[in-house]
């Protein structure tokens, strides 16, 4: 049996829940409040938990395979195998002051103190640039700290930096930049099985990603062309239609932002009936 832990709410649960989905693993009996789920893989079930504490879970080995935050990871120490990073839930912790402070750089905050519900991340940072500060934890709110008095800066995570602008405060430099990773457990990992082919179900959904299918008629002399025009992975696959021996069919993988230019660059060198399909899987 495989478990997987996975966050069971906040911001990073609905995209966990929907890669799995697409990979062809959706969650059966989930929920805030519930502990275990299943999925249609019999030897495949999962635990719901807080992202915070999905490092530790994998590290101890309460599951084989976790999906958080890198930036978890990283703040726990976690001695954790990092097998993919999953490309999305993606986000910066960055280092703020009052938009009103003098300070334009990391080295004036020599000898300060800054708040964070990061403090081993921050505490790295400004190790690594030889700058001594004094870390004040809090578990919420972080960004009003410099306003009461408990801090003279902030490092907290940043999407859009929305936050810090509905709060007066401006980014003076980014402390680590984080998405969200697929982890497993070390013994876990050495297992050629069930772990290894989850990894490859994510990694086909992550190559399906903004790509689609074409399928097309092309008359014989106009295959040269049409190859100019397509800008496939690794050239057009091309078949002879038997109901016209004038006639080819060709299918490629186009990227999706190429294919308004594309498709009318193809009706113009002589493919018809085009067809356009979305990919939900592509494996290499």
């Amino acid at each position: 049996m495989i478990r997987i832990a996975i966050p069971n709410k906040g911001r990073l649960n609905e995209p966990t829940v929907k890669l799995l989905k697409e990979a062809g693993l959706p969650v059966s009996d989930g929920g805030e409040r519930k502990l275990f789920g299943t999925t249609t893989d019999p030897e495949i079930s999962f635990l719901f938990a807080r992202a915070a504490d999905i490092p530790e879970y994998v590290q101890d080995g309460a599951a084989d395979i976790g999906i958080t935050g890198i930036d978890l990871v990283s703040e726990t120490d976690a001695d954790v195998d990092l097998m993919l990073d999953l490309n999305y839930g993606k986000s910066n912790l960055m280092l703020a002051v009052p938009e009103d402070s003098s300070i334009e750089s990391v080295e004036e905050l020599e000898g300060m103190k800054i708040g964070t519900e990061f403090p081993n991340i921050t505490k790295k940072f400004f190790d690594s640039k030889n700058i001594n500060i004094e870390v004040i934890k809090v578990s919420g709110a972080c960004e009003m700290t410099p306003y009461i008095g408990v801090a003279d800066a902030i490092v907290d995570i940043s999407s859009s930096g929305t936050t810090f602008v509905l709060n007066n405060l401006k980014p003076v430099e980014k402390v680590f930049s984080s998405s969200v990773y697929m982890i497993a457990n070390h013994q876990s990992a050495k297992r050629k099985d069930k772990i290894h082919h989850i990894k490859t179900a994510f990694e086909s959904v992550l190559n399906a990603e903004g790509k689609r299918y074409l399928m097309m008629n092309v008359p014989k002399d106009s295959l040269d062309e049409v190859k100019e025009v397509l800008p496939g992975l690794s050239g057009p696959t091309v078949m002879k239609v038997e109901s016209e021996s004038s006639t080819l069919a060709v299918h490629a993988v186009v990227d999706s932002d190429m294919i308004f230019t594309t498709v009318n660059n193809l009706k113009e060198v002589g493919a018809r009936d085009i067809l356009v399909v979305p990919i939900e899987r592509l494996m290499p």
